[in-house]
């Protein structure tokens, strides 16, 4: 069984990679693109049968070069800088890129499972799989909303899996190279080891400082879903993947400094004590940000649900804990 892993050595893909080989899976063809060199350190303790770069993977694969030999495809591969502003590059290479990939997916019969994003919702207040709650507000939330759109126009007519997932805000191992696109718990950790505190933002939109609200989720939770669609290659959809359950940014806070705390032998504060101690500072709202910014997601995981996922999510409690835990063992 020969699975193809797009993103392979991104946070999500890589992720997936070491999964499948956790359930004895090794022919795996990672493709991605290293021009960022460093990502090559997700991968080392993966196991992988090839390795190609995106834009030679894509030419081989429309030529015919895999034909017959692809049980599956994990479209993880995409720009997810949300502040990019070359859109022709952005359009060519989530959008184009993907719908190549899905055509000739249709054509061989291939299950196709994709990166979607809650981006695509914008500035909504209501997050479910559906076209009156969308209105993406960057060319990258664009990006993911034009192929789920290419899905929809299809979905009479398709001849294989097709699963479109709408990450929410994703976090966990395996996201080092990512920079400021990095998750919250990791500028969290970051800024806690090196500056001995913490940094949100003051309050926007009616939310107090620290207050914005997102759905955070486990990258492990995200594998499992991921690989619950390949084990059931009869459901097809887009689907949110979030927890259904937004908490606020002080949560991701607490749990973050508390996690390196509990590490160092020391005890858990409150979110008024971490303030109280300098431990978390809140600093102005950024104006590049501004009309830009989501302050509440909250994914509706009906769908989800009546797919047949029926297992529990890490709640940023959880997850941040085991998250902070690894960063210490990698450190």
């Amino acid at each position: 069984m020969t699975i193809i892993v797009t993103g392979a050595a991104g946070f999500i893909g890589s992720n997936l990679v070491k999964a499948l080989n956790e359930r004895g899976q090794t022919d795996i063809i990672a493709v991605d693109n290293l021009k960022k060199a460093d990502k090559f350190k997700n991968l080392i303790d993966c196991e992988i049968a090839d390795y190609l770069d995106k834009e030679d993977f894509i030419e081989l694969f429309l030529d015919g070069a895999f034909d017959g030999d692809v049980d599956a495809i994990l479209h993880q591969g995409a720009c997810s800088d949300t502040m990019e502003t070359d859109g022709k590059y952005m359009m060519e290479n989530n959008y184009r890129y993907t719908l190549s990939l899905f055509e000739y997916c249709q054509a061989e019969d291939i299950p196709f499972l994709y990166a979607s994003s809650a981006a695509t919702y914008g500035a909504g207040k209501v997050f479910r799989e559906s076209r009156e709650f969308e209105g993406p507000l960057n060319i990258y939330g664009y990006s993911k909303f034009l192929f789920d759109q290419v899905v929809r126009r299809r979905w009479n007519e398709l001849t294989s899996q097709v699963v479109g997932f709408r990450y929410f805000n994703v976090y966990g191992p395996r996201e080092q190279h990512k920079g400021r696109m990095a998750s919250v718990a990791s500028h969290h950790f970051k800024q806690y080891r090196t500056e001995g505190c913490v940094k949100l933002f003051e309050g926007c939109d009616g939310y107090a400082n620290g207050e914005q609200r997102r759905d955070f989720v486990s990258v492990e939770d995200v594998v499992k879903v991921n690989l619950h669609f390949l084990d059931n290659p009869g459901k097809s959809g887009i689907f949110n993947l979030g927890t259904g359950q937004a908490q606020s940014f002080n949560d991701v806070a607490v749990a973050s400094v508390n996690a390196c705390r509990a590490a160092e032998g020391k005890p858990a504060l409150s979110l008024a004590e971490l303030v109280e101690q300098g431990l978390l500072e809140y600093v102005s709202f950024p104006d590049a940000l501004k009309g830009k910014y989501q302050s509440f997601t909250q994914a509706d995981i009906t769908a989800l649900r009546n797919a047949g996922y029926d297992q529990p999510f890490l709640t940023v409690e959880q997850g941040v804990s085991r998250y902070v835990q690894w960063l210490l063992a990698q450190a």
